[in-house]
């Protein structure tokens, strides 16, 4: 499998070897003739392929090529990536390390973008201290708030700390009115269920509207949205995973929304069942599930606790088996349906 200059001749095609040395711009080379070109540089217009060095042996003044060199080989034609007119990137697009890349290659060095979103960050409750500080009786270390602003500034947010609300009415009032005239939107955790000290509910409504509140899912069915002073609120269950889940199924594709960006719905996968469960219908449920390869499918296994509160649940789960709000019964080997965390940027 060779062909000398002789044969590529009678082939009709043009190969360029290793004879004289050139850039390549300006240089013509003619039927049965072979120059030798650099890597990046601009071919002679009459020439139709180009074999690598590697594949070519220089004998006297002739040109000894190894295997078939087909039409077209190792030429990179001019707009075969992205053809004039064609729409780089839409609307929303967030300017990642492939997405700066096609701008460098189209010698695109600015690019109009928005501002990074402000977001304001607080739970509320008496009974929350912040991780460091001494714990008395009843004392409850809030995790919620770390996991909010590690998630929220993942995403590319702005986020300020406000740290923990005590359940006094007038500074709720009082740092939401500031929360809402600083930032873009407003995420808290806690204290918009229906307790007599859940004062936060009372104090949107107050400064704004209450648009929702309490959604059929599990967990995470005391979750709220509203406004104050028109700023977007989100109000988050105080449970750990219920917060976790409300945040990444309905906060994050709103935040994205506000920021400009693309929102589209998780891709879900399908998987086999590896357990079993009897459930009251009515919500739609999310169980943090592993995901290990089985012998005809990938086979989805439950964290041992499922609790609400249970946050390592989702430290040792791959993503979120989603259950229909009609389903009773899932049974060993049913098909499921899995969102990977990896779907929410984690």
């Amino acid at each position: 499998r060779h062909a000398d200059l002789g044969m590529a001749r009678d082939r009709g095609l043009l190969v360029v070897g290793v004879a004289a040395a050139g850039r390549g711009h300006g240089l013509e080379v003619g039927p049965g003739e072979a120059v030798r070109i650099f890597t990046g540089a601009v071919p002679p217009s009459s020439v139709n392929a180009i074999a690598m060095q590697e594949e070519a042996t220089q004998i006297g003044d002739r040109l000894r090529i190894e295997g078939d060199i087909p039409l077209q080989a190792n030429i990179r034609r001019a707009g075969e990536d992205i053809a004039t007119g064609t729409r780089v990137l839409a609307a929303g697009a967030r300017l990642e390390a492939v997405q700066l890349g096609l701008l460098a290659s189209l010698g695109i060095s600015d690019a109009s973008a928005r501002r990074r979103l402000k977001v304001a960050v607080l739970s509320a409750g008496d009974e929350l201290i912040d991780p460091g500080s001494a714990q008395g009786p009843g004392a409850i270390y809030d995790a919620n708030r770390p996991v909010l602003l590690a998630l929220l500034r993942r995403m590319d947010i702005d986020a300020t700390d406000l740290g923990i609300m005590p359940d006094v009415p007038t500074r709720i009032r009082a740092t939401l009115e500031m929360a809402a005239a600083t930032h873009d939107a407003i995420v808290t955790s806690a204290g918009v269920s229906v307790g007599d000290e859940d004062h936060l509910r009372g104090a949107i409504e107050s400064l704004g509207s209450l648009d929702f509140w309490s959604v059929a899912i599990k967990p995470g069915k005391p979750f709220a949205f509203g406004h104050v002073g028109g700023v977007p609120f989100f109000g988050l269950p105080g449970n750990p995973v219920a917060m976790m889940i409300t945040f990444l199924i309905l906060a994050r594709p709103g935040l994205l929304r506000l920021m400009g960006a693309a929102a589209p719905p998780p891709m879900r996968f399908p998987v086999e069942a590896g357990f079993t469960l009897k459930r009251r219908p009515g919500r739609r449920e999310f169980l943090r599930c592993a995901v290990k390869e089985g012998p005809n499918n990938l086979v989805a296994s439950r964290f041992g606790h499922g609790g609400s509160g249970i946050l390592s649940s989702m430290g040792g789960s791959d993503g979120l088996v989603e259950i229909a709000e009609a389903v009773t019964e899932i049974a060993l080997g049913s098909r499921l349906t899995f969102i990977p965390f990896s779907e929410f940027g984690l």
